[in-house]
């Protein structure tokens, strides 16, 4: 198993220049947001694992420990984009990977082993996280057909009124087989509201060649929030905290 922690954020909303950081090195209870990603993991080598790094990566690099790889993604170009910059890693590997992101501290071990468990005992080539959450917030909306199946995630911003009633969310976590993955991001077009790549589209790349994408929804909704604003970074602390106590 290897894995891809996405850190190239700058976190406007975070006012990273007025802290000269990235986002994923702002601090929520006296650690820096991709640590507590990192040590969620730490079941996986550090050789294993690709960070892939943007702005003020120097700083991301020198913070981490010097065993973990790292790729850089120059241009925000979207996730499927970024997790196409760990490719020169994965060469002749076709394993699973674990793709999670950098800035959602509040993710546990547990979660993790859950959805990689999964991904196995259903002999997936993919396998993707949800959470089911009154009252979303803005995340992407897990379309399922009539056999209960994966049949299309939409990003909020692409969705109709009937789309946003959905209360099964997905939540950037996958499990991947490499090659399949890496074989269909080169398919990714950007023809969307954000003009990005989307890492979401590669399930439905996926399903439509009839490959087998499983689904596993989280136990704990408090573990999927992740930091864009400072009141999120103000959430996280204190759920931190409680953990801590």
């Amino acid at each position: 198993m290897k894995a891809i922690v996405l850190g190239a954020g700058k976190g406007k909303r975070l006012q990273s220049e007025k802290f000269q950081l990235p986002k994923v090195l702002r601090q929520a209870n006296g650690r820096g947001l991709i640590e507590y990603a990192l040590d969620s993991i730490d079941f996986i080598e550090k050789k294993d694992t690709v960070v892939v790094v943007g702005y003020k990566k120097e700083a991301v690099i020198e913070a981490l420990s010097g065993e973990y790889l790292f790729s850089e993604q120059a241009e925000q170009l979207g996730t499927g984009h970024a997790v196409n910059c760990a490719k020169e890693h994965f060469e002749g590997y076709d394993g699973d990977v674990l793709v999670i992101y950098g800035d959602m501290p509040l993710f546990t071990q547990k979660t993790f082993k859950k959805i990689i468990k999964h991904h196995e005992d259903t002999n997936a080539d993919c396998t993707v996280m949800t959470a089911f959450v009154d009252n979303p917030p803005a995340y992407g909306r897990i379309i399922r057909d009539e056999n209960g199946n994966l049949a299309d995630v939409v990003e909020t911003k692409d969705c109709n009124e009937e789309q946003l009633k959905i209360t099964e969310l997905n939540i950037g976590v996958y499990v991947f087989n490499s090659k399949l993955l890496f074989e269909n991001l080169a398919e990714l077009k950007n023809n969307n509201a954000q003009g990005e790549y989307y890492l979401t589209d590669v399930p439905k790349i996926l399903i439509k060649k009839g490959k087998k994408v499983a689904i596993c929804s989280v136990d704990d909704n408090t573990e999927i929030f992740g930091v864009n604003t400072e009141e999120d970074l103000e959430f996280c602390e204190k759920e931190l905290r409680k953990r801590n106590a």
